[in-house]
């Protein structure tokens, strides 16, 4: 039994089989680039600036994220130790830098309501990023980082104990708390260092099935109303385990989150229809 999420039990049989021939994520990883127009998402931030509300890129994508999730549950699934789980929540985990250039950067989740709005949302990961900012702070994963190197000569078999109980399901809920590998999504956002989209891998130790990397805005010539001309879109460097569910399902996805981007105003709206997972589960 764990203690981030409970067993399906009516997944496809044909998934139930996959997890015992790929049995690591790192085996189950499939990564495409999906393009984003830029212009709607601009175009609602700079609406709702002059309304006075500060929204971030950001916080747009991973609303529209979290609200193809809450209508398509299967999407926030974990594999471990060739068993398939439901998420309990839904948990982003993201890199903040920080303002001194000799602290680095620390690493940490935020949590979500299914039915968030964007504003929330923003609100939560702007409450996060100013947290993990402050001078002198550190996160409970920081703290758990530093309590491992603390123990002189044992980093590697204390790690190795830790991933054995994490396949297990015997981690201690403190830790899973503190750590940013167990979530539903990690995001990053390389378009704030000035660089493009990347595959970043997603790691076997812990929960993590999707990961989402934001690069730099490209520009396409394109023929709009018979004139070349120049469009703009946000590119994004998706990773998944396919495990969790099947390729028409996925594809869907990319598609209900293209049409809550294209218009981000139906993000300001709750989502009163959230579909919870499978009643097929076990605690």
């Amino acid at each position: 039994m764990r203690k981030d999420g409970k067993r399906v039990t009516d997944a496809n049989p044909m998934y139930t089989i996959v997890p015992h021939i790929m049995r690591e994520r790192n085996d189950a990883l499939n990564s495409v680039t999906v393009e984003i127009p830029y212009k709607p998402i601009h175009d609602y931030i700079n609406s709702c600036r002059k309304q006075g509300r500060q929204i971030s890129h950001l916080a747009v994508l991973i609303a529209a994220y979290l609200r193809v999730v809450s209508e398509m549950p299967e999407l926030n699934r974990f594999v471990v130790n060739r068993k398939i789980y439901a998420h309990n929540d839904f948990k982003v985990a993201m890199v903040v830098l920080k303002p001194d250039s000799d602290s680095g950067s620390t690493m940490g989740k935020i949590g979500f309501e299914m039915d968030d709005t964007v504003s929330e949302v923003n609100d939560k990961i702007n409450q996060y990023i100013s947290e993990s900012r402050q001078e002198g702070t550190s996160n409970s994963f920081d703290k758990l980082v530093g309590f491992l190197f603390g123990i002189p000569g044992l980093l590697r078999t204390v790690v190795s104990v830790l991933m054995w109980m994490d396949k297990h399901g015997l981690l201690p809920r403190s830790i899973i708390d503190a750590s940013p590998f167990h979530t539903s999504l990690t995001v990053t956002n390389l378009a704030s260092l000035r660089t493009n989209e990347i595959y970043h891998h997603i790691y076997n130790f812990g929960t993590t099935s999707m990961f989402i990397a934001i690069g730099m805005v490209k520009k396409h010539l394109e023929l709009v109303g018979g004139q070349p001309t120049e469009v703009r879109y946000l590119p994004l460097g998706i990773v998944m385990d396919e495990r969790i569910t099947n390729g028409s399902t996925f594809a869907i996805a990319v598609h209900r989150m293209k049409s809550y981007l294209a218009d981000p105003t139906l993000l300001e709206k709750r989502n009163e229809n959230v579909i919870l997972d499978s009643p097929f589960v076990k605690k």
